[in-house]
């Protein structure tokens, strides 16, 4: 703890550390210490990643780019376990989860290999009109140039992949900062790319302070920046942007869910609660606002809070642990604030709200907190679900779409009407059908509107972002000439 307030000290002072310290989030027990780059380092990476992208006998073959991320992907099985621990000991998740992570990181590669299998130009029909006549043109993808990538600690290693990968399959240099709450799985990744033969200078592990990371990205030797985190910081940056710079931003919501009325309610439940409660709530697209029929709202609450109450809730590192802890102990101060303001400003607790310990916080289920309290207008990213009642459907609806956040939103019905109509009217780029709003798979489309990000995130979406279409244009000579 002392350790971790002389680094806020220092941040505060705009005194560069020259390393952090990782801690496990369940007992904060210090687990590594990570070097941290300097802007020296960093302008050095930069040129050198611009002179990658600019010399064309530099580039790596497609087929080279191929090679190395099958190997990379035969490694990272090999090692599985591993990379899960790790994702255990310096992120806080449950080792069943961490396990998941693991897989679907190695499948994303896979997927990277997959897309350039996949991807290509297409044909541009020039003969629609007597000006194109005589011509024939086509596309075809070439890199965009040096990516900067800035990640989040809620899956230190999928979400690294998502955008490193991309970047690499590609052809695009690039220098990932993780959030330095969990940069070792980012630096295994990066390590095992290497190993796999990735030239060190195409993938640079590049963790380092706010300052310096703003730095990097407002750049315009940057050609493209991925983002994944807070929406605060990723707004500031993209308005700090080099004229030119591409960008794609992934941020969070307070995702809602619509249950109708006479839908099987154990199984709903069994959803909310995997939804709402994997990862104890850090997840951007978390289950946190649930509007069901208020004739069933005592009861359904009460059957969720039940269930709730039974999740196995500790050290991540146990097999039989369902929610682990918060990444800081000041999240669970910021949670513990949030639930005791709905909770004085008129909402009925029907399980949990309390700490258990500086790292841990109770699943918690609140009924009817107003609309105005903290946790019904901001995301919790916490193990909170919010349950309101409703008598109009619509209306609930309307309450759903009414924050400037849209990611992914759900609806639980038996009635092919009223799914058809969730689907419509909620505001998100995504609706879930009889599953809840965190489920996801690496291949989907995964984008926040409004407030909640830029672009859409998905393996080939990235490697479309991270590579442009020029278009050949052929004139033809006639046989007159």
């Amino acid at each position: 703890r002392k350790q971790e307030g002389a680094d806020r000290r220092t941040r505060r002072k705009g005194v560069r550390a020259m390393k952090t310290i990782v801690h496990n989030p369940f007992d904060r027990s210090p687990i590594a210490e990570v070097a941290l780059v300097d802007w020296a380092q960093i302008d050095e990476w930069l040129n050198e990643a611009q002179l990658l992208h600019r010399e064309r006998s530099c580039w790596l073959a497609v087929h080279e780019r191929i090679a190395i991320l099958r190997r990379t992907a035969d490694i990272m099985r090999e090692r599985a376990e591993e990379l899960a621990l790790q994702i255990v000991r310096e992120g806080g998740k449950p080792l069943v989860d961490a396990r998941v992570e693991a897989g679907r990181a190695i499948n994303s590669v896979d997927l990277c290999v997959q897309a350039l299998s996949e991807g290509g130009g297409h044909e541009i029909p020039m003969d629609l009109t007597e000006a194109g006549a005589g011509r024939t043109a086509y596309t075809f993808r070439e890199p965009i140039g040096p990516v900067v990538a800035i990640s989040a600690f809620n899956h230190p290693l999928n979400l690294i992949v998502h955008q490193v990968g991309p970047a690499v399959a590609a052809g695009c240099p690039v220098l990932i900062k993780p959030a330095l709450e969990t940069p070792l799985s980012c630096q295994s990744f990066v390590s095992i790319l290497h190993e796999a033969g990735l030239p060190e200078a195409w993938c640079r592990f590049a963790p380092c302070g706010n300052d310096i990371a703003e730095r990097m990205v407002t750049d315009p030797r940057t050609e493209f920046f991925s983002f994944i985190g807070s929406a605060k910081i990723g707004w500031m940056l993209r308005s700090k942007l080099a004229p030119g710079t591409r960008i794609a931003l992934e941020h969070g919501g307070a995702a809602p869910v619509i249950v109708d009325s006479g839908v099987e309610r154990a199984a709903v439940i069994a959803s909310l609660l995997k939804g709402g409660f994997y990862h104890s709530g850090q997840v951007c697209v978390s289950v946190q606002r649930v509007f069901v029929p208020a004739a069933e709202l005592k009861d359904f609450a009460n059957d969720l809070g039940r269930a709730a109450e039974k999740l196995v809730v500790g050290d991540p590192a146990v097999a039989e642990t369902q929610c682990g802890p918060l990444i800081r102990t000041e999240e669970v101060d910021r949670v513990e604030r949030w639930v005791d303001e709905a909770i004085a400003a008129g909402g009925t607790l029907v399980c949990g709200g309390s700490r258990l310990s500086d790292t841990l916080f109770s699943p918690t289920v609140i009924v009817d907190p107003p609309e105005s309290a903290k946790i019904s207008r901001e995301e919790i990213f916490g193990p909170v679900i919010c349950v309101y009642g409703y008598d109009d459907i619509d209306l609930a609806i309307e309450q759903a779409n009414a924050l400037p956040y849209a990611f992914q939103a759900a609806v639980f019905s038996d009635r092919l009407s009223i799914a058809n109509h969730c689907i419509q009217s909620l505001a998100g780029s995504a609706v879930m059908v009889n599953d809840h709003t965190a489920f996801r798979v690496d291949w989907m489309p995964f984008a926040g509107l409004r407030r909640s990000g830029l672009g859409v995130g998905g393996i080939a979406y990235t490697m479309e972002d991270m590579s442009i279409e020029k278009m050949a244009v052929w004139n033809w000579p006639t046989a007159a000439s």
